[in-house]
């Protein structure tokens, strides 16, 4: 089953009884997300009431779908209501409208009233992933009465360890650490221990953006503000980190120019995972079709040297190889904020230096394969082109990535198999047009 070695390897009874009354709650998560769903949905039934309560916040989204449809009603809304008010509304999200009506009208008014309040804010910002479970704290409030209001919002709050401040409009004015507190004289106002101007967001900042900050600026959660500098709510460093795994993820499916799709490869159905790589890989071979008309155009210099053949797979991979490097360097620099726009001259010439010694390097390795396959004319022929489509797919793999950024485009459709594309038909034409001008001397 699974490698993890707080998983059951018997599938035995006795062996899954023992596991499930003594496992963590994110074991006992991770086990049955291995399991199929029907068994996941099984073996969640045979927990207490207090351990599908501690389990079902730690299971991914789908597999917490999935298993809302098979609970109990009266089972479900007691695990909903539990829930963490960002996690409850991903639930949400992930539900059926008549599904999400259901469980909402057995809801507390002001679990409904979260749900209403976060759902509304557009996917994937700030706002989608925030809380409303957080500590505020008054600013004319002295560090024994913050305290004892921190007693009382405690149980209610994702975190304690960082309360933020608020004047009479809501509006955040500073954070203040439980650490600060705990030490201040009781008398002490609050104003005078806490930290003005804290780093915030705004309620539509992009979520990416969010985890960001979250770990540029080594934050525990950082508050989200509307348009008035009200707080309305705190992303979490664990939801920071959600996001930002999920962005990889996103960014690995489209490097390889697959649709984005949420659900995990061991949940994602058939027709998804169909659906989602078909359509680049439709689109690719007609690119593909450029690459064999040049190679029909020069169908007069393949039959009269037919040595050139042998090189052709090694120069067109070569030059998408030496693209989708500088495309991936690219794309995950710009990811990370490491490169902006502004930097692309300065980049462009260091790509040209780089991209040369690798071309020149790889000239030299195949120009003593190019004599002996085919003599002098054939290996300058190959050691010319090799130079030169390293140096184009090299320049086409950084810079298409720069080129959809200025369009406003998710710069991850440049690299892998788009780059490759572009550069094996590129790396057709180079190759021929260069072994006519040789050869024909």
């Amino acid at each position: 089953m699974s490698s993890n070695p707080t998983c059951p390897t018997d599938e035995s009874a006795r062996a899954i009884q023992t596991f499930t009354a003594s496992a963590r709650p994110v074991d006992l998560a991770f086990w049955l997300d291995r399991l199929e769903t029907e068994k996941a949905g099984a073996e969640f039934a045979k927990l207490d009431r207090a351990r599908q309560d501690a389990v079902f916040g730690c299971l991914p989204l789908d597999l917490q779908a999935e298993l809302a449809r098979r609970v109990p009603h009266q089972d479900l809304v007691r695990i909903v209501a539990g829930l963490n008010a960002d996690d409850r509304v991903d639930l949400f999200n992930r539900l059926t409208p008549d599904e999400q009506i259901r469980i909402a009208q057995d809801l507390e008014p002001k679990a409904q009233a979260d749900i209403r309040h976060l759902a509304g804010y557009a996917e994937e910002s700030a706002g989608a992933i925030m809380t409303s479970d957080y500590a505020v704290l008054d600013a004319d409030m002295t560090a024994r009465a913050a305290l004892d209001a921190l007693r009382q919002q405690a149980t209610g709050s994702e975190t304690i360890y960082r309360s933020y401040v608020v004047d009479a409009d809501h509006r955040l004015i500073g954070s203040v650490r439980l650490h600060a507190l705990v030490l201040a004289a009781e008398e002490t106002p609050l104003t005078e221990i806490m930290e003005t101007a804290p780093v915030s967001v705004t309620s539509d900042t992009d979520q990416e953006i969010v985890g960001q900050m979250v770990a540029r600026y080594d934050l525990l959660a950082i508050p989200v503000v509307d348009g008035g500098g009200r707080l309305v709510g705190i992303v979490t460093h664990d939801d920071a980190t959600d996001v930002m795994e999920a962005e990889a993820t996103e960014d690995f499916q489209k490097i390889s120019h697959v649709l984005p799709f949420k659900q995990t490869m061991r949940r994602a159905a058939i027709g998804t995972l169909y659906s989602r790589r078909i359509v680049w890989l439709a689109l690719l071979v007609f690119g593909n079709l450029f690459s064999g008309a040049g190679i029909a155009y020069f169908e007069d210099m393949i039959l009269a040297y037919v040595s050139l053949v042998f090189f052709l797979p090694l120069l067109i991979d070569s030059s998408g190889n030496a693209g989708s490097q500088s495309a991936t360097l690219m794309v995950r620099a710009l990811a990370t904020g490491d490169v902006e726009m502004k930097d692309w001259r300065d980049l462009i010439l260091r790509e040209v230096a780089v991209a040369a010694a690798l071309g020149a390097t790889m000239a030299a390795v195949v120009f003593p394969l190019g004599a002996w396959r085919g003599g002098v004319d054939v290996a300058i022929t190959v050691g010319l082109t090799m130079f030169v489509v390293v140096l184009i797919g090299s320049l086409v793999g950084m810079s298409l990535p720069f080129l959809l950024s200025r369009l406003r485009l998710d710069p991850a459709t440049a690299s892998g198999p788009l780059v490759t594309t572009i550069s094996d038909a590129m790396g057709v034409l180079i190759y021929f047009s260069i072994a006519t001008m040789v050869l024909s001397l």
